[in-house]
């Protein structure tokens, strides 16, 4: 939650985002083309304060990883102003944003590293001295369970599940004010989603870290988040409290709007 006189940790305000190779298109509907504009998120606006856990969730395609990649300005908005904790993320150097604004997409990679060194890798960018490094390595790879015998190992000796672990622990060893995690546990066994989730509660209430999951898990979205933001088709259709959320009938719109989508393009 935002304190009182503190700026919002985010603040989206009417930004649109049209893909620059498609700003116009035809969308193929019941055998007949039509011309329009394709906004991947239309005029979205929305605040999101300090530890907020924020869940967002829709259909494929509704927008969701966009939203993330804007944040972290792997994408600029169209139209519309993003800021950061009261400045406008476009005044930030995006080296300086992305310590601290970190996003873990669904297929992180390891460039080629053991995992040791992908976890020291964006300290040892930012020149953190190795005692430091060597402590933050200890605390989360402890705090997530990451066992020592997977420190001497690279990416092609994981499991998809243990390489999303590498990433996520990547992240939060850099202490980000905010995280975008996309689908984090989708390979995930139960055991270690729950374990991330309680990790990540623990570190929006202790450090105020600010979090955006997308996860199509609704349960585990649940459990996660004390915020909801649903998008479809790039637009924001509610923006509420878990306490608000009728997570049955918000099955049902995710299922109805696959089927409409499935109908749609044919």
């Amino acid at each position: 939650m935002t304190a009182i006189n503190e700026p919002p940790s985010v603040r989206f305000e009417q930004v649109s985002l049209v893909p620059k190779a498609l700003g116009s298109g035809s969308l193929r509907q019941k055998g007949t083309m039509v011309r329009e504009t394709v906004y991947l998120l239309k005029e979205i606006s929305f605040e999101a304060g300090r530890g907020d856990r924020v869940a967002l969730v829709g259909p494929s395609g509704a927008g969701k990883t966009s939203l993330l990649r804007l944040l972290n300005r792997l994408s600029d908005p169209t139209q519309g102003t993003i800021y950061l904790n009261g400045t406008k993320l476009s005044q930030i150097p995006v080296v300086q944003l992305r310590q601290r604004v970190v996003l873990v997409l669904q297929e992180s990679k390891l460039l080629g590293m053991t995992v040791q060194q992908a976890l020291e890798y964006p300290l040892r960018l930012q020149q953190t001295n190795d005692k430091l490094i060597r402590q933050r390595v200890a605390e989360w790879t402890e705090r997530l369970r990451i066992p020592s015998e997977w420190l001497s190992r690279t990416e092609l000796q994981l499991s998809v599940g243990q390489r999303q672990m590498v990433a996520i622990a990547r992240a939060l060893i850099m202490q980000p004010s905010v995280l975008l995690l996309d689908e984090p546990t989708s390979a995930l066994d139960a055991g270690r989603a729950a374990l991330l989730l309680n990790v990540l509660e623990d570190l929006s209430k202790t450090d105020r870290t600010t979090i955006f999951m997308v996860n199509h898990q609704l349960n585990l979205a649940e459990q996660f988040c004390d915020r909801v933001l649903q998008l479809q088709q790039g637009i924001l259709i509610r923006d509420v409290l878990k306490a608000q959320v009728n997570w049955k009938a918000v099955e049902q719109q995710l299922i109805s709007a696959e089927a409409k989508q499935v109908e749609e393009w044919g």
